[in-house]
């Protein structure tokens, strides 16, 4: 049986978030390289993607090693919107999760992220996190 991945695309992981962790692809949208992001903090041990596509100047003192650690359950993302203006891209997101000290109460963290294409490659530049 295929693994789903975590992202919520409906395709099996191998065929979408898989290849953007092993290089073989990056992402073409925002939407993409959140579901991709999303997936990378969920399943964990993705640091080193998560900093390949963390734009520089604003993942300063972020580790490979921290970024690979599980800190959530990450349960569900959902994908309010997302939209590109030239090299400028953001996307509204509802990422579900629960605390591991307390997988009891669920929780939902809205964030507003922008992102930047450089050289073809979108970047997480930051976000807005509402609530979470």
């Amino acid at each position: 049986m295929l693994q789903p991945c975590k992202c919520g695309s409906g395709d099996a992981f191998g065929i979408c978030c898989k290849p953007f962790f092993d290089g073989i692809a990056v992402a073409q949208s925002p939407e993409q390289l959140v579901r991709s992001r999303f997936t990378a903090f969920a399943r964990g041990n993705q640091g080193a993607y998560l900093l390949n596509t963390w734009f520089p100047a604003t993942a300063k003192g972020l580790t490979e090693i921290d970024l690979s650690n599980v800190s959530r359950r990450w349960n569900r993302l959902e994908i309010v919107g997302w939209g590109v203006q030239g090299d400028d891209g953001w996307a509204e997101l509802n990422a579900h999760f629960t605390d591991l000290s307390d997988a009891t109460v669920a929780r939902v963290m809205h964030e507003k992220s922008i992102f930047t294409r450089i050289d073809g490659r979108w970047l997480y530049i930051g976000g807005e996190v509402v609530n979470g």
